[in-house]
């Protein structure tokens, strides 16, 4: 279990470091090199939008690659998603600015980020159902929570590297070619996944559908039939967490160092900071999921980062590294408590027959309802003097709907797993 949830670990952190990298890049240095004929607003905006059509690509990438999940296997959407994410950022790294390829160089930044976004939605779905499907049903949450992990290793590998280009580089260094390094070290990490992947299994859920014969054969089609209403709740339950995720490290990055005047290595270091403490709770976190259930562990998050979001606009707004720190700690800890137990609850949500399509597809349409659009709209919504509190507002509406989602759904801590809090032997 442990090399295999590693393995998971190691490619979602890959693959996240390329989507978050763009975020980050989206924020500092994009708009003025692809959209330069727009004023810094709007070039920022431009920038977001093609920061939004990685997350539009991501429910496509789960059909695809739930396709092949369910048809063929866990363990080939493992090396397709990545291969395919990886090439695509490599890809962002060379491309021509605007000042070398006219228009040309915005419809290929486009281009690029889409396919980023499709392999991104096929790399979760297979990442977490490698370890959940291995798992003990007393200890899945834990061993689940490996790969939801790795967003937050990815997303400090990625910040790293900027910070360090950052810093290490005057303006014009880092704009003309600075940022593009953490691009091209994507290459190097996505051969590093693939290594680690070539001795992994397949799950034993998926050999025993092949073994009797019982694979979908369309089994997009059948969560549509079959599973829509579970799709729908899953995403807008999770829709939260990602619009939390990208409000701090993505509309608050640029928001603080372009109206607030923050240096961008500060602002980059508050934010991954309070990344690097959530990291491991998430585990933590798991195991109270595998103890007292998934679903209240769930709505604790939610009710935390409803009571919090005030406080965060509050904290950020004040400009001073250390109470922005605290804004974001907040906002990291209410998220580790939602999507600790994500990487178990979904899946069990779903049958073996239809469930990388369905945790897929319903995890990445969370990602449309909260993350693609979110730095867009806090960035029109933050627009004026004063503190952001329409950023604020926006955050709580988003927390009352995945209250609701979530309070829908069903629990579904296995049983063998309520023996064990009990006190009786594993099943």
């Amino acid at each position: 279990m442990l090399r295999l949830a590693t393995a998971s670990l190691a490619g979602t952190a890959i693959e996240f470091y390329d989507f978050a990298l763009y975020g980050t890049a989206a924020a500092l240095v994009l708009g003025p090199l692809f959209f330069p004929s727009f004023s810094p607003l709007a070039g920022t905006l431009a920038a977001f939008g093609t920061f939004g059509v990685g997350f539009l690509a991501r429910p496509i990438g789960a059909v695809l690659f739930g396709h092949i999940g369910d048809r063929y296997g866990r363990r080939p959407v493992l090396f397709l998603s990545l291969i395919l994410t990886g090439a695509a950022t490599v890809a962002v790294g060379c491309l021509p600015t605007y000042a070398s390829l006219g228009i040309l160089a915005p419809v290929l930044l486009l281009l690029l980020r889409f396919l980023q976004g499709l392999g991104l939605g096929g790399e979760w779905g297979g990442a977490v159902l490698l370890t959940a499907e291995h798992a003990p049903a007393n200890r899945r949450a834990l061993w689940a929570s490996f790969p939801q992990t790795g967003p937050s290793i990815g997303f400090l590998l990625a910040n790293g590297v900027m910070l360090a280009m950052s810093a290490l580089l005057t303006d014009a260094q880092f704009s003309a070619w600075g940022w593009r390094v953490p691009f091209w070290f994507a290459g190097v990490l996505a051969v590093a996944g693939l290594l680690l992947r070539t001795s992994l299994e397949e799950t034993p859920d998926f050999r025993r559908l092949a073994e009797q014969d019982e694979r979908s054969g369309a089994p997009f089609a059948e969560i549509v039939r079959g599973h829509w209403r579970l799709v729908l709740l899953t995403a807008g339950a999770l829709s939260l967490g990602y619009a939390l995720v990208y409000t701090m490290s993505t509309w608050a990055l640029a928001h603080g160092t372009e109206k607030l005047g923050v240096d961008r290595t500060v602002m980059l270091g508050c934010i991954m900071a309070a990344v690097f403490l959530k990291g491991p709770l998430i585990p933590l976190a798991a195991m109270l999921g595998d103890r007292f259930g998934r679903r209240p562990m769930c709505l604790t998050g939610c009710a935390i980062s409803a009571l919090w979001v005030f406080p965060m606009i509050a904290l950020l707004s004040t400009a001073e590294p250390v109470w922005m720190f605290l804004g974001f700690l907040g906002g990291a800890l209410s998220f580790a408590a939602m999507f600790s137990v994500v990487g178990a609850y979904l899946p069990e949500l779903y049958e073996p027959r239809v469930r990388c399509t369905g945790a897929a597809v319903g995890y990445n349409l969370a990602g449309v309802l909260g993350g693609a659009l979110t730095p867009i709209i806090a960035t029109a919504l933050s627009q004026g003097a004063g503190p952001p509190w329409g950023v604020a507002g926006y955050l709580t509406g988003m927390a009352v709907l995945s209250l609701g989602c979530f309070a829908l759904l069903p629990e579904t801590r296995p049983v063998a797993a309520r023996a064990v809090g009990a006190g009786a032997a594993p099943a």
